[in-house]
């Protein structure tokens, strides 16, 4: 072996090392919000690839839901979600500028499953099942769509998808280092997966919480609600949280913070609903 390729095959590693620690940014994805969310988080992949990816993997679910009569089949059910979104929507501002302006999108999937979720750039999708399941009221629905809608405020998924990506690199390091491996990373094929199928952290749950119980109350739905909604959620998957939630067991803590973080905003929650009151 020359010693020009050993130490080609030396530095290789330490270049790839390189590239990962130049191409991560550091960011802050949202302002911080009356319930104080101040962490900054480290991407690799950007999020117009990020939107893009999930755009298309949102698209593909909506064909294939729709393939199977199972896209927006209860015309009333559907446009009480959207409804929802329609409120949520203009308080996403308050922790980001320009989510207003996504490109925003609600569909309804018929399905006994007890799940929710909101991928990169606002794509939405309820199903059935949550709805009736739970009969929810409107509060509740609020609190789930404003915590699903916080995951893609703080592109929790990008995150994800970037910590993986940092994972899979390492590997390719130590695989350059001993002459084999090969860097490369399917993006569309995993965003689905860190989008709705793989578990959130406990790190990303509290965040969601906690931007979910403002923003709901920022729209003028009771804050509240989601101590209710966790309280239901436990009932209906006998202790196991469901999908939506995470693999975190339910827990008296989850549900203490979500009530000191909902009477933080309950003020901003007031503020929206006085002119709804009546005049005595």
């Amino acid at each position: 072996m020359s010693k020009r390729f050993e130490w080609a095959r030396g530095v290789l590693p330490m270049v790839l090392a390189a590239s990962v620690v130049t191409a991560c940014q550091t960011v802050q994805t949202t302002q911080s919000g009356a319930v104080g969310i101040e962490r900054r988080q480290s991407m690799m992949v950007s999020a117009k690839e990020m939107d893009q990816a999930a755009s298309q993997s949102y698209h593909q679910i909506l064909q294939q839901a729709g393939q199977k009569n199972a896209l927006n089949r209860n015309k009333e059910q559907v446009e009480r979600v959207r409804a929802v979104a329609r409120r949520l929507i203009p308080a996403t501002g308050a922790f980001r500028p320009d989510a207003p302006g996504w490109k925003w999108e609600v569909n309804v999937l018929t399905s006994n499953e007890l799940n929710a979720w909101c991928m990169a750039g606002g794509k939405i999708a309820f199903y059935s099942g949550i709805i009736e399941r739970l009969d929810l009221t409107d509060d509740e629905i609020a609190a789930i769509m404003g915590h699903e809608i916080a995951h893609a405020l703080r592109e929790h998924a990008r995150e994800r998808a970037s910590r993986a990506m940092v994972t899979n690199v390492g590997v390719a390091i130590v695989g350059a280092a001993l002459g084999v491996g090969q860097v490369g990373s399917d993006l569309l094929g995993s965003v689905a997966k860190v989008s709705f199928e793989l578990p959130n952290s406990r790190e990303h749950e509290t965040e969601a919480d906690r931007i979910g119980v403002e923003l709901a109350a920022r729209a003028g739905y009771d804050p509240r609600a989601a101590i209710v909604l966790w309280q239901k959620m436990a009932k209906a998957s006998e202790g196991a949280p469901p999908q939506w939630l995470s693999t975190h067991p339910s827990n008296e803590t989850r549900q203490q913070d979500l009530r000191v973080y909902a009477e933080r905003v309950m003020p901003l929650y007031e503020q929206a609903t006085q002119h709804t009151r009546p005049v005595k």
